[in-house]
């Protein structure tokens, strides 16, 4: 890994805050374009801020290296591109920020960009444009993990699906978790009474195509919506993190 190309982007800029930008990392060309394009408007709407992309798997650079590469006594915040706390923000982007701070560097991690309710409103909205119809019953598929945090991130994010969607709304999970997506869907039919008393849609809760959304298409469901995706409500969501993360932050060196 070439951590000159960190330090270039870095010289000449000011003293403000840097705004690390980390997602999961993607081998789909797809989801890999989703996450770039949401950096560049989080760039747009932050033009004063240097943001800067890492991963925590699959892609480069990753998390460590990018966080150790800013300039001591710089101030960085670490905003997880993730919908939901878990192993990655509490192992991965937790040691990272560990190290920096053990250096004396001002360094915090912000919250996952889950749960919010602007999420469940573009999952709403995914929903309509793939054709789903009030009464369908909807599963929020999610990737899953074994965290009890990330789980009751997902269950909140359901829960606000359902203060909006008129009819029932159940969770399912790719990996990690129970119940599987597959699972939740036929118990999602069964509840409706079979298939012939109505479809079953899924809400696919991916920030972006890859490995999960894949299984999702392979569960069984009617309907399957996109990921969220590059919405601008995400970007504004990414931007407020940082914003919130900022107030943590301790004066920079």
């Amino acid at each position: 890994m070439d951590n000159d190309a960190f330090t270039d982007d870095l010289e000449g800029t000011d003293h403000h805050p840097v705004l690390i930008a980390c997602s999961h990392g993607t081998d789909n060309p797809q989801g890999r374009a989703v996450v770039s394009h949401l950096v560049g408007q989080v760039r747009e709407l932050l033009p004063d801020i240097e943001v800067l992309e890492t991963y925590v798997d699959v892609q480069y650079p990753q998390v460590d290296e990018v966080v150790a590469s800013v300039a001591p006594g710089r101030g960085v915040v670490v905003v997880p591109l993730l919908l939901s706390g878990g192993f990655h923000v509490n192992v991965d982007i937790a040691s990272a920020v560990r190290s920096r701070v053990s250096t004396g560097s001002p360094t915090v991690a912000a919250s996952p960009l889950g749960p919010d309710p602007r999420l469940a409103s573009i999952l709403v909205d995914r929903l309509d444009s793939a054709g789903a119809l009030p009464g369908d019953a909807v599963v929020v598929a999610a990737a899953g993990s074994s965290d009890a945090a990330a789980a009751a991130d997902v269950e909140q994010v359901a829960a606000d699906v359902a203060e909006s969607w008129e009819g029932p709304v159940s969770i399912g999970y790719a990996a990690s978790a129970t119940p599987r997506v597959a699972v939740a869907t036929d118990l999602a039919r069964s509840a409706l009474g079979g298939a012939e008393h109505g479809r079953v849609a899924m809400a696919t809760y991916l920030l972006a195509p890859g490995f999960f959304s894949n299984r999702l298409a392979e569960a069984g469901a009617d309907i399957v919506a996109e990921p969220l995706g590059a919405h601008p409500l995400i970007a504004q969501i990414i931007v407020d993190r940082f914003n919130e993360a900022l107030t943590q932050l301790p004066a920079a060196v």
